[in-house]
């Protein structure tokens, strides 16, 4: 009976050491034949919305998008100057400190999502912009692995350079990006043209930088939308294997519902499909 009861004690021991480090926490655990589930941890969503550009409907889309195409538990956090207007489910938080240098670049505030501690989370976060459109399920972008992951640049691939629309870090982890920011922005910013060059420098250069697959995070203007003289023919579709679409530029997500052409070479159709996934 003492023996029955240690071989079973040494399953349970090899089970919960598994459960600490199975790549999916979704995947069910075997342990003596029997298929054992365990609660996925919790973990973080996090956006920015500061000045007049996005107004309240914004973060309110991006909230439902994530409530329906991320079903383990998580948090849902906007860090914005003005909370008025958003839907209950957002937790809202103000603007982490720091000083914005200011310029036609407006990324270099999301340096402020690297302060320890930010506010009281912990654990997996993930840093979205508030134009992006979630297509599918973002459940994997938390099951990837890498300590930093970014989306590729889709124009100069070459370059260590992310696009930093989607990134998911550890709450709490690299304080020394915005530490040496603070420190340094004048000479930072005659090196790097914005915020997303200087955080994909950095942590390439620790060693530190990850990419997320190149299908899962896509640009409307260079993956949905047919390249010129066809995109006067062809309209925007979903590229297979996408989760998210990026808007960077023209069109915007409302330019693209709308068919709004802002340029000869890149004729835009009206795209029904994304009023239908975006909010």
């Amino acid at each position: 009976m003492w023996r029955a009861a240690a071989r079973l004690m040494e399953h349970l021991w090899h089970a919960l050491d598994r459960m600490h480090r199975v790549e999916r926490a979704d995947r069910p655990l075997d342990v003596l034949g029997i298929r054992i589930r365990y609660p996925l941890s919790m973990v973080n969503v996090i956006c920015m919305r500061w000045g007049t550009k996005f107004g309240p409907e914004y973060p309110n889309r991006l909230h439902a998008m994530v409530s329906r195409h991320l079903k383990r538990p998580h948090r849902f956090i906007c860090m914005t100057d003005d909370a008025r207007g958003m839907s209950p489910g957002i937790e809202a938080r103000p603007l982490p400190d720091f000083d914005d240098p200011g310029g036609p670049e407006r990324g270099w505030r999301k340096i402020s999502t690297f302060r320890r501690p930010l506010f009281d989370l912990v654990g997996p976060t993930l840093f979205l912009d508030l134009d992006i459109v979630i297509v599918d399920s973002i459940d994997p972008l938390f099951d990837h692995p890498g300590e930093f992951l970014i989306i590729k640049d889709w124009v100069r691939p070459w370059r260590p350079t992310g696009n930093s629309s989607v990134y998911r870090f550890e709450a709490g982890a690299h304080p020394d990006l915005l530490d040496r920011f603070q420190r340094e922005a004048a000479q930072i910013r005659r090196e790097v043209r914005n915020e997303q060059e200087y955080i994909s420098r950095e942590l390439h250069n620790a060693g530190k930088l990850g990419y997320w697959p190149a299908e899962w995070c896509v640009s409307f203007k260079y993956r949905c939308m047919a390249k010129f003289p066809m995109n006067r023919w062809v309209k925007p579709s979903i590229p297979q294997g996408a989760r998210i679409v990026v808007f960077h530029g023209h069109p915007t997500p409302r330019e693209a519902i709308d068919g709004v052409t802002t340029k000869i070479t890149r004729h835009v159709h009206p795209t029904p499909w994304v009023a239908q996934h975006w909010g």
